[in-house]
Order: structure tokens, then C-alpha cells, then sequence
């Protein structure tokens, strides 16, 4: 294994090509805000684009990763590349099989599933919903192959072009949005910005397929069950495929109690998730992915593989920490500067940004949760155990739904707030299930390869330097005259970055 890259490198790569999708995201989401805002399009929109997402969730990265990568990988550490390249093909042929059919049923089943996904909604803006579902459903088709492409990529450990990639399918929909925006209507707009993601998904997955060739010239396409490997992927994917399915559903049943909540509330959970999502695909994700391929090339006995697992597992739970601590501190004490500069121009008004800070301050409570977990998962995944974060991630649901009715429905006028933060309940309630996977998760892999110890002294000081610096943030704040929201989010999340790296120190994040 010491031929093996360094897991900063890898996770860099990952985290570079994760940040420039991201930020192209982000860009698409502000010029939305600028057209849409928190309108009943603006609802349909989001509506629409989770409702076929839940296919590319159910069949694309996170299940690939998960039951693809680790026997994949597997094939090309002990120098078996015919057989791997036979397994890839198969695995191809097998999933665009099994999401044509998905897709075609998707397509004309729409109108049932916006009945049983955003009930709230009705007249013109259910309508406009269905519609924009329907032309949603194949761009999601794509990205499935597109994620494909991404385990075989990851695999060969070519991170950056597989998670760049996302760019493509933000840039078309910020080129038709420019394009279009000041001679449409909201609904003729939406639906242009809709078949401009189909063509951003097509673009993404051919620009990703000759590099795919180039690193594995025995492929062979071919619908085969025939390879103990195709076998062993498609018994791991069942348990991967149900675990995502239980986490999608806790985010529809967000979607649908925001759905009967007042006017703007799908939309700002949509605007949120993006922010939320920034650091936990930048920071969590990019170090579970990169980190995944590694594990599963872990060999020899029990109590090597074990003791490999625990040092990868401590290093990057440690990065991880350093860099969502300070997120999570943020979203709390200084989202309202974080949503100004991103969405408050156009129809986002001032008052949306203090909702969403809300919101995003309800992200908060679970985000270090949710990112660790995703490592601890990627470390059953190495260990072929897909059940165990099963088992685990319906705890998790069951959590989310009866706390988040609540939170949504009932809190906001017990405690005589509006409505409308019923939506920060949804994402605080979540948070909390979150931690409660996080600990099962933890406490049963410890029972498999021993303790991966974070360091409490080390928590501490990330946590004191965290609130440290939005202490310094808080006071800039208060002097500071009424600015732009850009400018005045430079001027207050700028030092407070500074003083938290000066403070945790820049070299913890090397630590292994």
C-alpha cells in the first residue's frame, strides 16, 4: 500500500473539481433568484427538478460508489483488468436498461407523482409542475450514465474530471437563463430552463465517455449476469439502492410539508440545500469519495485491513472536522450575510435572505453529523457491508419524518413565529436524526475494526477558534454601514476565515 497516493492529494482533486461545480451551481442559483425568487414558479421549479433527481440519487453516484467502486477497484488492484472490464460493461448495459424503463414509466406516470409529492400545490402551478417534471425525467436518465462514468473514473483515480464535470449542466441553464430571461414569461422561461438540464446532462455524460474508453479498452457492453463480480455488485446494490431510496424519501416528505406551508417555502428549501449541500459535497463528500477506491484496495488479514482502516478513517475524519466546524459556525452566527450575497438581488428580497439564514442555521445542526457520516459509510461500503448503513439510515428517516411534522406543523405556533419557519424546523429536525445515524454508525464500526479516535483536544480547539472568529465577524457586523450584500459579506466572512485558520492552524489539516 505505500505506492498508494496521498489521501490530501486525492481528496484535493476531488474538493478542486467539487468546488468548481459547486460554485457554477451556486452562480445558476443566484441568476435563478434574480428571475424567479420565491414565486410559485419558483416552487414548480424545484418541485420538478427533485422529483425525477430522485432517480439519478437512487441509481447514480452515491449507489455506484458504494456497490460498483469497491469490487471494481477490487479487480484492478490484483491486476484483473479483462475481467473488470467485462464487469463495467455489464454494469452499463444493466443500468440503462433498468433507467429507460424508469424514465419511460416517470414520463407518464407525472401527474400521480406530483399528487403524492407536493400535494399543496394546485391550478397553474401544479400544472406548470408536471410539466416541467416531465421534460426533467431524461436529463436525469443521463446523469445515471454520467455517474457510471464517474466510478470508473474514481477507480482509476481520475477525480477532478468526474466531479468538474457538474459544470456543463450549470452553465446550460445559466446560458438559457441569460438568454431568455428578459424576453419570457416566468412559465415560458421555466420550461426553457428545463430542456436546457437535459442538454447539460447529455453534454456531461459524452464529454466524460472517451476518457472512460481510453481506461478500460476491454470493455464489453453485454446485459450479463453470467461474472461472480456482475453478481456480487448487483447483491450490494439492493441494500445501497434501499438506503438511498429511505434517505430520498426524507427529503420528499421535507419537500411535501413544505409544499403545504405559505407561498415561497419549497423554494427557500431549495435555495438552502444548495448552500447546505456546498459543504458537505466539498468537504465530506470530496474525502469519502477519494478515500472509498483506497479502502477497497485494502489487502492481507483481518487485523492489517483493520488497522489500514482505522489510520485512513482517523485522517479523514480529521480534515473533515477542520472544515465543516467552521461551516456550521457560520450557517449560524453569519447566514444572513452568506444568503444576501448569493441570492438577494432582483426578486430576492431582504426579507427571503432572513429566512433563509433560518434555514440554514437548521443545516447547521446536523452538517459535521452528516459529513462524517458519509465516511463511515464509504468504510462499511470498503468492507462490502451495505446492510449495516441500511439498517442504520431508516433509523435515520423514521427520526426525520416524525420530528420535521412536528417542527413544521405544530412548533412554529406553539412558540407564535410564522408559519413560514416551519421550513428551518424541517432542516433542524433533520440535523438531529443526522447525529443519531452519525453515533449508531460509529459505534458499530468500532465493534468491527477498533476505535478511530478524532482527539477531543482537537475538537476543542477547532470549536473555540470556530466561534472565536464569528465573535470578530459579529462586531464587524455591528459597525459595519448598510453595503451591497456582496461587499458586506466580504467584508465580515473574509476576516472571519482569516482569524480561524490563524487560530486552528492550517497545518491540522495535514494531520493523519
Amino acid at each position: 500500500m505505500s505506492d498508494q497516493p496521498k489521501p490530501q492529494r486525492a481528496a484535493f482533486l476531488v474538493a478542486a473539481g467539487i468546488l468548481l461545480s459547486r460554485a457554477s451551481g451556486l452562480i445558476r442559483e443566484s441568476v435563478f433568484a434574480h428571475y424567479f425568487g420565491a414565486s410559485d414558479v419558483a416552487d414548480a421549479f424545484k418541485a420538478a427538478l427533485r422529483i425525477p433527481n430522485f432517480l439519478q440519487n437512487l441509481f447514480g453516484e452515491g449507489v455506484l460508489s458504494a456497490s460498483f467502486i469497491p469490487v471494481y477497484a477490487g479487480l484492478l488492484a490484483h491486476e484483473e483488468k479483462e475481467e473488470a472490464g467485462e464487469v463495467a460493461g455489464a454494469v452499463f448495459a444493466i443500468l440503462s436498461l433498468v433507467t429507460s424503463i424508469l424514465v419511460l414509466f416517470g414520463v407518464l406516470a407525472t401527474p400521480l407523482l406530483i399528487d403524492a409529492i407536493a400535494p399543496g400545490f394546485a391550478g397553474g402551478k401544479r400544472d406548470l409542475t408536471v410539466s416541467l417534471v416531465r421534460i426533467f425525467f431524461p436529463g436525469a436518465g443521463l446523469l445515471v450514465l454520467s455517474a457510471w462514468c464517474l466510478g470508473i473514473l474514481n477507480s482509476h483515480r481520475r477525480f477532478f474530471l468526474s466531479y468538474s464535470i457538474g459544470v456543463l449542466w450549470n452553465l446550460a441553464m445559466i446560458i438559457a437563463m441569460l438568454a431568455s430571461g428578459s424576453r419570457s414569461g416566468e412559465d415560458s422561461l421555466a420550461r426553457i430552463v428545463a430542456w436546457a438540464s437535459v442538454a447539460g446532462s447529455l453534454a456531461q455524460f459524452l464529454a466524460q465517455l472517451p476518457v472512460v474508453l481510453r481506461l478500460v479498452p476491454a470493455l464489453r457492453v453485454q446485459l450479463s449476469t453470467s461474472l461472480a463480480s456482475v453478481r456480487t455488485v448487483i447483491r450490494n446494490f439492493g441494500p445501497v439502492f434501499v438506503s438511498r431510496g429511505v434517505v430520498q424519501l426524507s427529503a420528499y416528505i421535507d419537500s411535501l410539508l413544505a409544499s403545504l406551508l405559505p407561498t415561497g417555502a419549497v423554494a427557500l428549501l431549495g435555495y438552502a440545500q444548495n448552500v447546505y449541500l456546498l459543504p458537505v459535497s466539498l468537504f465530506g463528500m470530496s474525502i469519502s469519495a477519494s478515500e472509498l477506491p483506497e479502502m477497497s484496495r485494502a489487502v492481507g488479514g483481518n487485523e492489517e485491513v483493520a488497522a489500514y482502516l482505522r489510520k485512513r478513517l482517523t485522517g479523514g475524519l480529521r480534515r473533515i472536522s477542520f472544515l465543516v466546524i467552521p461551516s456550521v459556525v457560520a450557517f449560524v452566527a453569519l447566514g444572513d450575510m452568506i444568503a444576501g450575497a448569493l441570492f438577494q438581488r432582483g426578486k430576492f428580497t431582504h426579507a427571503d435572505a432572513v429566512y433563509l439564514w433560518g434555514i440554514l442555521a437548521g443545516s447547521g445542526v446536523g452538517l459535521l453529523a452528516s459529513t462524517q457520516g458519509r465516511l463511515y459509510s464509504s468504510t462499511f461500503y470498503a468492507l462490502k457491508d451495505t446492510r449495516t448503513p441500511l439498517r442504520f439510515a431508516i433509523v435515520r428517516v423514521i427520526l426525520t419524518t416524525v420530528l420535521g411534522y412536528f417542527s413544521a406543523r405544530n412548533l412554529p405556533g406553539l412558540i407564535g413565529i410564522g408559519a413560514i419557519w416551519g421550513v428551518a424546523g424541517l432542516t433542524a429536525s433533520a440535523g438531529v436524526s443526522g447525529w443519531v445515524e452519525f453515533a449508531l454508525l460509529r459505534h458499530s464500526l468500532r465493534r468491527r475494526i477498533g476505535t478511530a479516535p478524532v482527539g477531543a483536544a482537537y475538537l476543542a480547539r477547532l470549536w473555540g477558534s470556530a466561534i472565536a472568529a464569528a465573535a470578530i465577524a459579529w462586531a464587524i457586523k455591528l459597525e459595519m454601514p448598510r453595503l451591497h450584500p456582496i461587499v458586506a459579506a466580504a467584508i465580515t466572512l473574509a476576516p472571519f476565515g482569516a482569524v480561524y485558520l490563524l487560530l486552528a492552524g492550517w497545518k491540522n489539516l495535514r494531520k493523519r
